[in-house]
C-alpha cells in the first residue's frame, strides 16, 4: 500500500516508518509536516492511505482531512499520541471522512513488532475495504410492512463520515421521539464511550452505549460499544457476539440489520449512512425484503459514497434521501 505520513514530530514520523517497515508491501511515498502541505502533496500524488496527526501548525489534521476528502479523497487514519485529550477532534476528523484512529506506535521499548501490530492490523483492514469491488444481483423489492405494534425501532449504520452525519440526523429528532434508536458506527471500542458522550452533547438526545441484555427503548439512543458485533435476539434484547469472527467490519452493520430483519416484532426503519465499503447493504436488503422501510443517504450529502452506493446498487433502499431530509422523514413515519 502507498502510504503518506502527516506529522510535525520527527520522532513520531520515525516511529511510524519503523512500524510500517515490518510489512514490506507498504511504501511511504511522502511525508508532510502540516495539514496545508498535506493537501498540496495529496493533490500532486494521492496515496492509498494517509496517517494523519491532529495537532499541527499552519493547518491541523481536522481541516486537512476535510480538504483532502473534498478535493482528492483517499483513506485516512488519524494517528495520535493522546486520543482521550483529543477525542472531540478525533470525531470531527471522522465526521469529515477519516476511517479510523490509532495510537502512535511506542517502539522505544519492549517488542517493537508487537507495538506496531495495532497500526498494521488497521491498515490491513482498510486495504480490504478499499480493495472491494463488484455488486450483487438486484433483488425484487418487497412491500412495506405495518405491524400495528406499538414497538418502533430505527436501526442506523454508518462508517467514514458517520459521526458528523449522525450529529445532523440526531439533531433533527426531538427528545421525545417515539421510536427506539440503535446506532452501529465503525469505531474502535476505546472511542465508543467518548463518541456516545459527544453525540449526546451535540444532539441533546440521551445517547449511551448499548448494554447486553437490554431491549431497545424509546427515548434512548443506543450505540454499539465494543469490537464485537451487536445483534437483536429473539426475545427482543441486545447481545454482543464475536461471531462471525472473519467479518472485517467490527461491529458489523450487516450483522445487526440481519438480526432486526429476523427478530424485530414491531415497526422498524433501516438507515444506511455515509461510509467506505459495502457493510450494511445486504442487511438493509434483508430488512426491505421483510417489509420494513429502508433509507440510504444520497451521494451528494455523503462524505464517502460507498455503503449507501452499495445499497442502492442492489435495490436495498426503498428511499434515497439527502442527510438533512432523513430526520423529517423519520418523524413522518413515527409521529408522537
Amino acid at each position: 500500500m502507498r502510504i503518506a505520513i502527516v506529522n510535525d514530530m520527527p520522532m513520531a514520523v520515525e516511529a511510524l516508518r519503523r512500524a510500517l517497515a515490518f510489512e514490506p508491501a507498504h511504501q511511504v511515498i511522502w511525508v508532510a509536516s502540516n495539514g496545508a502541505e498535506a493537501v498540496q502533496r495529496c493533490a500532486e500524488n494521492t496515496p492509498d492511505l494517509i496517517l494523519m496527526d491532529l495537532i499541527m501548525p499552519v493547518m491541523d489534521g481536522v481541516e486537512a482531512t476535510r480538504r483532502i476528502m473534498a478535493e482528492t479523497p483517499c483513506a485516512i487514519v488519524v494517528v495520535t499520541v493522546d486520543r482521550q485529550q483529543n477525542v472531540h477532534r478525533v470525531f470531527e476528523a471522522m465526521g469529515h471522512g477519516a476511517l479510523d484512529v490509532v495510537d502512535t506506535p511506542a517502539l522505544g521499548a519492549g517488542n517493537a513488532q508487537e507495538a506496531a501490530a495495532p497500526l498494521l492490523r488497521k491498515i490491513m483492514n482498510i486495504g480490504w475495504l478499499i480493495g472491494e469491488k463488484g455488486s450483487q444481483p438486484r433483488p425484487a423489492p418487497g412491500p412495506l410492512r405495518s405491524s400495528g405494534s406499538r414497538q418502533r425501532l430505527v436501526a442506523i449504520g454508518s462508517s467514514a463520515g458517520g459521526p458528523a452525519a449522525l450529529e445532523v440526523l440526531l439533531k433533527g429528532l426531538p427528545r421525545d421521539f417515539s421510536a427506539a434508536i440503535v446506532l452501529v458506527q465503525h469505531v474502535d471500542q476505546v472511542f465508543a464511550a467518548g463518541m456516545a458522550e459527544w453525540l449526546s452533547s451535540a444532539s441533546g438526545l440521551n445517547v449511551r452505549l448499548a448494554e447486553a441484555g437490554e431491549p431497545p427503548q424509546a427515548g434512548t439512543v443506543l450505540l454499539a460499544g465494543t469490537n464485537h458485533h451487536i445483534r437483536l435476539l429473539k426475545n427482543g434484547t441486545l447481545a454482543y457476539t464475536a461471531e462471525p469472527v472473519n467479518e472485517i467490519y467490527r461491529p458489523s452493520i450487516d450483522v445487526f440489520f440481519e438480526s432486526v430483519a429476523s427478530y424485530w416484532n414491531g415497526d422498524a426503519v433501516g438507515v444506511l449512512l455515509t461510509g467506505m465499503g459495502r457493510d450494511g447493504a445486504q442487511g438493509l436488503k434483508l430488512m426491505r425484503q421483510q417489509g420494513y422501510l429502508t433509507i440510504a443517504q444520497d451521494q451528494q450529502s455523503s462524505s464517502v459514497y460507498g455503503m449507501p452506493k452499495a445499497a442502492a446498487a442492489i435495490d436495498a433502499a426503498v428511499e434515497i434521501r439527502p442527510l438533512d431530509k432523513i430526520a423529517p422523514r423519520l418523524l413522518e413515519i413515527f409521529p408522537k
